[in-house]
């Protein structure tokens, strides 16, 4: 109970602090998306690999579909023009890894004529995507 004589106590919110919050929140989740991309190439089927690992950089990607078709960075190339794309690619890097990203039911052949054609380019470091298997252990 409140006596008359008494003052009323005005309550108030100070939203400051909050405002503070919700930037340094904003702020966050701004800069953890940055980091969330990732370039790939075309959706395919990757074959699975207990011993796969990510690589932290990937300069070129070159994609073949279960149809059997050819992509570079997402741009359809003919087997024998692979080559020259890599090497426009390249430009004056000295060094650059291309990932193939092969769907596991095309023809074998066809993966190891794309190696082919990519080993013959001077500092050109090859890689296979997979992806790993969750259900067995790594071997020793």
């Amino acid at each position: 109970m409140r006596l008359p004589e008494e003052q009323e106590t005005v309550f108030q919110i100070n939203i400051v602090p909050m405002i503070d919050v919700i930037f340094a929140l904003l702020a966050f989740f701004i800069l953890s998306t940055l980091f969330l991309t990732r370039a790939e190439g075309l959706p395919v089927n990757l074959p699975s690999a207990v011993t796969a690992e990510q690589q932290l950089q990937t300069d070129m990607t070159v994609t073949i579909n279960v149809q059997g078709e050819i992509f570079l960075n997402r741009q359809s190339v003919k087997l024998e023009n692979l080559r020259a794309a890599v090497q426009a690619e390249m430009k004056s890097a000295r060094q650059a890894l291309v990932t193939i990203n092969a769907d596991e039911r095309i023809n074998h052949g066809r993966v190891v004529a794309v190696m082919d054609q990519l080993r013959t380019l001077e500092g050109v470091r090859l890689g296979i995507a997979t992806k790993p298997e969750s259900n067995r252990s790594k071997p020793n």
